[in-house]
């Protein structure tokens, strides 16, 4: 393997000898430093742009709007988004959050009636050096077809790749002295070994683009598209990419964010708990946002969020794009004839009915065992591949108890799956990942913040009142992550004191995943897993 000059590669972590030679080789090394090298300066200027976005925002007390500016795509009923491939026009249910270092779980989802599956390098997945080259690994395997005893890659569900957010970076490799922008890595690693194996087959090259804040960021991945199918020999337009509107200042550009990736749209989605949580991220030191509880006031039957999808399916289909909901995060109990299982699908029935009924063409869901359910669903009210005829021309709470708790057990056990190197967790029959982590410590950071009251008692939410509550669910925290040894004790201990660092900040962390990755203690305990097992191989050997 020869290393262009300038770059610098880590070690392959350990037991991934074959899958990182595999991966890093001397043509893929030479196309990821000139993908570096070519947008690493317009990756710095999107993310100062987010920067003193925000800080006009908060020194002009300011609302964001439709800007002026581009009113002229806003306007002009014209343009539309190119029609996306055969194999993206019908995908009423995907697979969401499908880490694919879950080599199990990635083979068993293949082998399902789901129409897509979301491949989740972003929310679903904590991104270890161990866990991203596993994943990629895994993924060119299914591209080409070198798993046993699954579909052929043109007949599988179709591969929504997701590399990281902007925000991200990735450790393990520097180019010109500087580490490599997260997204830059996977969606570099996935077109150089895929691109073509994906366009030859029809089924891709297709992608989702987390964190999208505005269209200049929009504009960025164009002109990555556009570089990366030029330099792999692509026609123009073969990437297709759904933008997941996540951000409340995405939502007044949603006509230019599609604008600028016309030749490469497969449309926006909703992430509707990242959104909720960009509320906090924006104005969560102003006290008219604050943002109720979650688990009994933000969800899809209320206004907040039904207006965002509402706008969003409108802003599409008037565009030609697709319109795709959020991710049905329950899970189905075993016994699917029980009084809760019932429950459990009647629930998520009910509220991707909404969503059926407010025109979107598809929506994910975790559990495997919905897919069918919810397919059904589709066919019994709509009339076809898609929604694209349903040109949308229509278009208060506080805080409690319950929903307290509830925050802070997901906010710490999203940050123990991280230190465990797990992306996402199970919790009160639900998969949890960082888009709900965000929301959940978002919520409690404004709470204590602007001194919520709560429903139930009237008692003000303080700094106190959240280190008690922490220290009183504590031991079902145990139950949940199995507590059985001194060290499984002492990273939950740790996954707690990180926590109420974050919450109880005089300044609101922009990304929590940003925080924990840039985190000492995160850094540490991932270097400490990697010697461990150095170690467990050396006295093997």
């Amino acid at each position: 393997m020869s290393v262009p000059e300038g770059l610098e590669l880590s070690p392959s972590p350990q037991g991934l000898h074959q899958e990182y030679g595999n991966l890093f080789t001397s043509a893929s090394l030479l196309f990821l430093h000139r993908l570096v090298s070519e947008f690493n300066n317009e990756v710095d200027q999107v993310l100062q742009l987010r920067v003193s976005r925000k800080a006009h925002l908060d020194a002009s007390g300011g609302l964001p709007d439709f800007s002026p500016a581009t009113s002229h795509v806003r306007d002009d009923p014209s343009w539309k988004v190119l029609p996306v491939p055969p194999r993206l026009q019908r995908r009423h249910v995907d697979v969401g959050d499908m880490a694919p270092c879950d080599t199990p779980r990635l083979l068993r989802a293949l082998r399902s009636p789901a129409q897509g599956l979301q491949i989740d390098f972003d929310d679903g997945n904590c991104p270890t050096f161990h866990n991203q080259i596993k994943g990629i690994h895994n993924v060119c395997k299914v591209v080409h077809n070198q798993f046993p005893n699954v579909p052929d890659i043109s007949q599988a569900p179709v591969l929504m790749l997701r590399p990281r957010a902007w925000n991200m970076v990735e450790h393990h490799m520097l180019v010109n002295g500087r580490e490599v922008p997260g997204p830059l890595f996977d969606f570099g690693l996935l077109m150089f070994h895929c691109g073509k194996a994906l366009y030859n087959c029809k089924s891709g090259p297709f992608f989702y683009l987390s964190k999208v804040e505005s269209f200049m960021e929009a504009r960025l991945w164009n002109n990555i598209f556009l570089w990366a199918q030029h330099q792999l020999g692509l026609p123009r337009g073969s990437i297709k990419a759904t933008v997941l509107i996540e951000n409340v200042l995405a939502t007044f550009e949603m006509d230019e964010i599609l604008y600028e990736l016309r030749e490469h749209s497969a449309g926006l989605n909703c992430g509707i708990w990242d959104y909720s949580a960009s509320f906090v991220n924006k104005f969560g030191h102003r006290e008219a946002f604050l943002l109720p509880d979650r688990s009994k006031y933000v969800n899809m039957e209320k206004r907040f969020l039904r207006s965002y999808m509402d706008l969003l399916v409108q802003t599409c289909h008037r565009r030609g794009a697709l319109a795709t909901g959020g991710m049905a995060a329950p899970l189905l109990p075993p016994d699917r004839d029980s009084p809760a299982s019932h429950a459990v699908l009647a629930n998520v029935t009910r509220l991707k009915l909404l969503e059926i009924k407010a025109g979107v063409d598809g929506f994910m869901v975790y559990d495997l065992h919905l897919i069918e359910p919810m397919q059904k669903l589709f066919q019994q009210h709509t009339g076809g591949d898609n929604q694209l005829h349903q040109v949308r021309e229509d278009v208060t709470g506080g805080v409690t108890l319950h929903g307290l708790k509830y925050n802070i057990g997901v906010g710490i056990l999203f940050i123990h799956a991280w230190l465990s190197g797990n992306g996402h967790f199970f919790y009160r029959g639900q998969v949890e990942d960082s888009a709900t982590a965000e929301i959940s410590r978002s919520q409690v950071w404004q709470w204590i913040c602007h001194q919520a009251q709560l429903e139930d008692d009237q008692r003000t939410v303080t700094r106190a009142m959240v280190v008690g509550l922490t220290q009183e669910i504590m031991e079902e925290l145990r139950g949940v992550t199995a507590c059985q040894t001194v060290r499984d004790e002492e990273r939950l201990q740790t996954a707690a004191e990180m926590f109420l660092e974050v919450v109880l900040k005089r300044d609101f962390p922009e990304f929590l995943t940003t925080y924990l990755n840039l985190d000492h203690t995160f850094l540490s305990s991932q270097a400490q897993r990697d010697h461990v097992a150095r170690g467990a191989l050396a006295s093997k050997l």
